[in-house]
């Protein structure tokens, strides 16, 4: 497999620094602690940024690109 380009690698960081910033807005919005995500059930929208994140977070910890899909 081909490793991420730097400009790609740039975008994903880029990404997720927003991404960490509105999923942070939104559990204080609704009155969560955003350090303990992993212990609370989130609400669907919620839900769905922690797991862009999560998967943002998993390409840039693979360079080389490789996924399970």
């Amino acid at each position: 497999m081909r490793a991420m380009s730097s400009d790609l690698i740039d975008d994903l960081r880029s990404k997720l620094l927003a991404l960490d910033a509105e999923f942070d807005r939104e559990m204080r919005a609704r009155g969560f602690d955003p350090q303990q995500t992993e212990n609370v059930a989130l609400p669907s929208h919620l839900a769905a940024l922690y797991a862009e994140r999560e998967k943002i977070k998993a390409r840039l910890e693979d360079p080389e690109g490789k996924t399970d899909e």
